[in-house]
């Protein structure tokens, strides 16, 4: 998810592990999905989208997409745009340059956590962060509600952030307001989970093993938590 400076280094060649995943759409346990006139789930951001430190069907896109399956809404395998370290220019330039299908029945955004730990400018994140809500709803057919953003996860609440976690959460929640207040202007549906993440430092299980990024039963408690509204936009 992050760059890291060089007086931890093995906690870098950890979390590189996987970062040169970019467009994915796997077609391991692709049995997973029907894919007889399947809908399509395009998923936009950073480790988190990825799901640095876990399996590729333990990540909350495909999570999602196969507890849709399971209520018979079919779906392929997701498409991600996403790579571990990206920033939201990074984004903006990995999706002008992919060659992505017209139109997806449902798309997501999750992107800021390395613009808050590089120290990079908030109001170039909120400009960078609209310019990419608005790439989204064109992915979804120029209608926004089959698009979702969500909020960034406090990193500070893991072992790898728990030192700063003060600073990290007060930064966070700046950033989280921008991408509320954003996804609530071109009426997006906003979802918070934060506070899911706020979680990991008492109830460990939901940190992965790299200690930095969700485990797989982080990533289940957030699809429980929108799961609902998710459902209605596709049905």
């Amino acid at each position: 998810m992050f760059h890291l400076k060089p007086i931890i280094v093995i906690v870098a060649i950890q979390l590189s592990i996987g970062c040169n995943l970019n467009i994915a759409q796997s077609n391991e346990n692709i049995n997973l999905f029907k894919t007889e006139a399947a809908l399509k789930y395009l998923a936009l951001g950073d480790s988190y989208t990825i799901g640095e430190g876990v399996e590729l069907t333990e990540t909350y896109p495909y999570q999602l997409a196969e507890k849709l399956r399971l209520d018979s809404l079919t779906f392929i395998p997701p498409t991600k745009v996403a790579k571990t370290g990206w920033r939201t220019d990074d984004l903006i330039q990995a999706i002008d340059s992919s060659n992505l299908d017209e139109s997806y029945n449902l798309v997501s955004l999750l992107i800021g956590v390395n613009n808050q730990y590089q120290g990079k400018s908030v109001r170039q994140y909120k400009i960078e962060f609209k310019t990419l809500l608005k790439t989204a709803i064109q992915y979804a057919g120029d209608n926004p509600e089959n698009v979702f953003g969500l909020s960034i996860p406090d990193y500070g609440y893991t072992p790898f952030g728990k030192k700063e976690q003060e600073k990290i959460s007060k930064e966070l929640i700046e950033y989280n307001a921008i991408n509320k207040q954003i996804c609530n202007e071109l009426n997006v549906s906003w979802f918070n989970i934060t506070d899911i993440s706020k979680k990991g430092i008492n109830e460990p299980q939901l940190v992965a093993k790299d200690g930095l990024h969700p485990s797989q039963e982080q990533y289940l408690l957030w699809i429980e938590s929108i799961y609902k509204d998710i459902k209605l936009k596709v049905e």
